[in-house]
């Protein structure tokens, strides 16, 4: 087991050389002429980069300094999404090389034949008016090897091919930025909110139109803090909700140094009250003190438990990353003796638990967990991994909701997958 983990340890450091080395090239050494000052930038910068990425990631699992991991955690992270980018971008701009440069080469023979037709014929050396060479003055620059006026396509195509490589890498280096700019502002103005509306065959008439506010993956941490926190928080009040469900991935990090983010969650309002289940980060970050923290703040952690509110069942069970500290799911426990007459909601960070759902008759399922994919293409890496990406789908008679989050992990930006709270109006058949 060792040796495989060693194996695919040096597997994946090897293609990230490559890639970096294969940025590197593109961006800085077949931009120049030569060896110099910008070269070696680009180095430090490729290098330096990852360096600072590995060093966030390291720091936030070791438990170093909050403040340490704040200074780290900017450049790092977004030097990881950045560098996605850029090589995506680099890799695109191979099939766009070969097209410029093609074009390049169709008009340079209308250029240069017009420009042979404007250059005047020198007289013939000796010939009346003829100035004599000075006797100082060597071949021109486009002599050739014998003395002889050669042809401007030979020192013509090397300029082309830094022509080329300069627009190529230009417009792929601003293409990422201009990327990951984007996709961080999106996270850092706030989630917008979704409406989603699921019929629910039990639900009685008199709770149709029962507003739940979905919020999920806020990951407090290093990055999102306090002013991230109350976004969300002014977020979810604006919608008016009965009832809020936080389905885990709250914060990345400790009771002790966010706990003065994670404060606003104290404001949260709603009818019903607001309930909360762990995520895998919670117990990454400290589950049980998360757990009396956020029930300090007047959330209901719901932890293998149920609550019998008015018209349904409210039902919450553990991640199973808590199965590592005997923490896990335990959906026995949670639903085995409810009324089967009455509709059921559970909140359940992964996706994936949604057959246990299934096998105790819950009606909804409410997840988080897979951020939407968080930055193209992750999408596909994560549809595999996970039942449902993001969005409303049927199990059997059993339906499960993916929000894809507030927040975000490592790079605080998001591509393709923007960031939601959706309101869930739960609808009677009977109205």
């Amino acid at each position: 087991m060792v040796i495989v983990f060693v194996l695919v340890a040096l597997l994946v450091l090897a293609v990230m050389a490559v890639g970096n080395w294969y940025v590197w090239r593109r961006l800085f050494r077949d931009t120049t002429r030569g060896p110099g000052p910008v070269r070696r930038a680009g180095a430090v910068l490729v290098a330096g980069g990852w360096v600072l990425t590995v060093a966030a990631f390291v720091a936030e699992r070791s438990g170093a300094p909050f403040r340490l991991q704040q200074v780290l955690a900017w450049p790092g992270f977004l030097w990881l999404a950045l560098s996605i980018y850029l090589l995506l971008a680099v890799g695109a701009g191979e099939l766009v090389r070969p097209l410029l440069r093609r074009f390049l080469e169709r008009r340079a023979p209308a250029a240069e034949s017009g420009t042979r037709a404007q250059t005047p014929v020198p007289a013939a050396a000796g010939a009346p008016g003829a100035a004599a060479p000075h006797p100082d003055s060597g071949p021109g620059p486009e002599a050739g090897p014998g003395g002889g006026t050669g042809t401007s396509r030979t020192l013509a195509v090397p300029s082309r091919r830094l022509f080329v490589s300069r627009v190529v890498g230009g417009a792929a280096a601003a293409a990422a930025v201009g990327t990951v700019g984007y996709g961080t502002y999106g996270v850092l103005r706030g989630p917008k909110v979704k409406r989603v509306t699921v019929p629910l065959a039990k639900l009685p008439r008199a709770a149709h139109g029962y507003r739940i506010a979905v919020v999920s993956d806020v990951h407090l941490g290093p990055v999102l803090g306090r002013g991230f926190a109350q976004k969300v928080v002014d977020t979810i009040n604006g919608t008016q909700p009965d009832l809020i469900a936080v389905v885990g991935d709250l914060v990345d990090g400790m009771v002790e140094d966010l706990g003065p983010a994670a404060a606003p969650l104290a404001q949260l309002r709603a009818r019903h009250g607001a309930y909360f289940v762990t995520g895998n980060h919670e117990y990454f970050s400290g589950a049980e003190q998360w757990v009396e923290e956020v029930r300090r703040l007047g959330l209901h952690p719901l932890e293998n438990a149920r609550r019998e509110l008015a018209h349904f069942d409210l039902a919450g069970v553990n991640d199973v990353r808590g199965e590592a500290e005997g923490q896990g799911p335990d959906h026995a426990r949670a639903l085995g003796d409810r009324d089967p007459a009455r509709a059921c909601v559970l909140l359940a960070h992964q996706p994936v638990q949604i057959h246990e759902a299934v096998e105790h008759g819950v009606d909804l399922q409410l997840s988080g967990h897979t951020h939407g994919g968080q930055l193209w293409p992750g999408n596909l890496v994560a549809a595999a991994a996970n039942p449902t990406l993001a969005g409303l789908e049927r199990y059997g008679d059993t339906q499960l909701y993916v929000s894809r989050g507030a927040g975000a992990w490592g790079p605080p930006t998001r591509v393709g997958a923007p960031s939601d709270i959706t309101v869930i109006e739960l609808a009677s058949r009977q109205a």
